[in-house]
Protein backbone atom coordinates (compact mmCIF):
# COMPACT_ATOMS: atom_id res chain seq x y z
CA UNK A 1 0.00 0.00 0.00
CA UNK A 2 2.75 2.48 0.90
CA UNK A 3 4.33 2.45 -2.61
CA UNK A 4 1.01 3.50 -4.18
CA UNK A 5 0.44 6.14 -1.51
CA UNK A 6 3.95 7.52 -2.09
CA UNK A 7 3.55 7.69 -5.88
CA UNK A 8 0.03 6.99 -7.17
CA UNK A 9 1.02 8.00 -10.69
CA UNK A 10 3.77 5.38 -10.96
CA UNK A 11 2.20 2.48 -9.04
CA UNK A 12 -1.06 0.76 -9.90
CA UNK A 13 -3.96 1.58 -7.60
CA UNK A 14 -4.61 -1.31 -5.20
CA UNK A 15 -7.77 -3.33 -5.78
CA UNK A 16 -10.84 -1.68 -4.26
CA UNK A 17 -11.25 -4.29 -1.46
CA UNK A 18 -7.60 -3.84 -0.43
CA UNK A 19 -7.89 -0.05 -0.46
CA UNK A 20 -11.15 -0.19 1.49
CA UNK A 21 -9.61 -2.47 4.11
CA UNK A 22 -6.58 -0.19 4.54
CA UNK A 23 -8.75 2.92 4.96
CA UNK A 24 -11.17 1.25 7.37
CA UNK A 25 -8.39 -0.29 9.43
CA UNK A 26 -6.55 2.99 9.76
CA UNK A 27 -9.77 4.83 10.66
CA UNK A 28 -10.50 2.24 13.37
CA UNK A 29 -6.98 2.68 14.70
CA UNK A 30 -7.52 6.44 14.89
CA UNK A 31 -10.85 5.87 16.61
CA UNK A 32 -9.13 3.74 19.28
CA UNK A 33 -6.08 5.95 19.82
CA UNK A 34 -8.07 9.19 19.88
CA UNK A 35 -11.30 8.13 21.58
CA UNK A 36 -14.18 10.55 21.67
CA UNK A 37 -16.88 12.09 19.54
CA UNK A 38 -15.83 15.70 18.95
CA UNK A 39 -14.54 15.27 15.38
CA UNK A 40 -15.81 13.13 12.54
CA UNK A 41 -13.20 11.91 10.04
CA UNK A 42 -14.64 10.90 6.67
CA UNK A 43 -12.87 9.08 3.85
CA UNK A 44 -15.50 8.50 1.20
CA UNK A 45 -16.55 6.06 0.00
CA UNK A 46 -14.90 3.75 2.54
CA UNK A 47 -15.67 4.98 6.01
CA UNK A 48 -16.06 7.55 8.74
CA UNK A 49 -15.35 7.56 12.46
CA UNK A 50 -15.86 9.89 15.36
CA UNK A 51 -12.81 10.60 17.46
CA UNK A 52 -11.12 13.16 19.74
CA UNK A 53 -12.35 13.69 23.24
CA UNK A 54 -15.06 16.29 23.64
CA UNK A 55 -18.79 16.81 23.33
CA UNK A 56 -20.71 14.07 21.54
CA UNK A 57 -22.53 15.05 18.39
CA UNK A 58 -25.71 13.09 17.72
CA UNK A 59 -27.93 14.89 15.19
CA UNK A 60 -27.45 16.57 11.84
CA UNK A 61 -24.12 17.58 10.39
CA UNK A 62 -21.31 17.41 12.94
CA UNK A 63 -19.69 20.78 13.72
CA UNK A 64 -16.13 19.40 13.38
CA UNK A 65 -15.47 17.37 10.25
CA UNK A 66 -12.34 16.24 8.44
CA UNK A 67 -12.86 14.81 4.97
CA UNK A 68 -10.37 13.67 2.37
CA UNK A 69 -9.79 11.12 -0.37
CA UNK A 70 -8.37 7.64 0.32
CA UNK A 71 -4.86 8.38 -1.01
CA UNK A 72 -4.48 11.52 1.10
CA UNK A 73 -5.89 9.82 4.18
CA UNK A 74 -3.52 6.88 3.87
CA UNK A 75 -0.56 9.24 3.33
CA UNK A 76 -1.51 11.03 6.56
CA UNK A 77 -2.22 7.80 8.42
CA UNK A 78 1.13 6.29 7.39
CA UNK A 79 3.19 9.39 8.13
CA UNK A 80 4.05 9.97 4.47
CA UNK A 81 2.36 13.39 4.51
CA UNK A 82 1.97 15.83 7.36
CA UNK A 83 -1.16 17.76 8.21
CA UNK A 84 0.11 21.16 7.06
CA UNK A 85 1.34 19.82 3.72
CA UNK A 86 -2.06 18.20 3.14
CA UNK A 87 -4.03 21.41 3.72
CA UNK A 88 -5.09 21.74 0.07
CA UNK A 89 -6.22 18.08 -0.04
CA UNK A 90 -8.16 17.97 3.24
CA UNK A 91 -11.44 19.66 4.08
CA UNK A 92 -11.39 20.51 7.79
CA UNK A 93 -14.37 22.41 9.14
CA UNK A 94 -15.01 23.44 12.70
CA UNK A 95 -12.64 24.82 15.30
CA UNK A 96 -11.66 21.36 16.61
CA UNK A 97 -11.15 19.55 13.29
CA UNK A 98 -7.43 20.30 13.24
CA UNK A 99 -6.97 18.39 16.50
CA UNK A 100 -6.90 15.19 14.44
CA UNK A 101 -3.34 16.15 13.42
CA UNK A 102 -2.18 15.43 16.97
CA UNK A 103 -3.05 11.75 16.47
CA UNK A 104 -1.34 11.31 13.11
CA UNK A 105 0.27 9.24 11.84
CA UNK A 106 -1.63 6.23 13.13
CA UNK A 107 1.14 3.96 11.77
CA UNK A 108 4.51 5.60 11.11
CA UNK A 109 6.22 3.79 8.24
CA UNK A 110 9.38 5.82 8.90
CA UNK A 111 9.83 4.68 12.50
CA UNK A 112 12.56 2.11 12.87
CA UNK A 113 11.84 -1.20 14.48
CA UNK A 114 12.72 -1.15 18.18
CA UNK A 115 14.28 -4.63 18.01
CA UNK A 116 16.08 -4.29 14.72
Amino acid sequence: MAPWVRDPEAVDRPPRPVLAAAVRSSLRTLEHTAPGHAVEVRVPPFGAVQCVEGPRHTRGTPPNVVETDPATWLALALGLLDWDAAADRVSASGHRAGEVARWLPVVDVHRKCENG
